[in-house]
């Protein structure tokens, strides 16, 4: 068998957790941030899971993670 690769663009954005899921940041928080609110940009800071809809499509393109 091959050595499987890892998809970059997705390891750059995902981290494994202890549990199997996976880690990501939120989006929406680079620019045009006048508009958003203070709470609202707050919240965007926080990591948050993968749902669990895609968690198969990352566990592919992250076979070693």
């Amino acid at each position: 068998m091959p050595k499987i690769k890892t998809h970059r663009a997705t390891a750059k954005r995902f981290t494994a957790t202890g549990s199997g899921e996976f880690k990501r940041n939120k989006a929406y928080k680079s620019h045009i941030l006048e508009k958003k609110s203070r709470k609202r940009k707050r919240n965007l800071r926080k990591a948050t899971l993968a749902s669990a809809a895609d968690r198969k499509n990352v566990r592919t393109m992250l076979p070693y993670a």
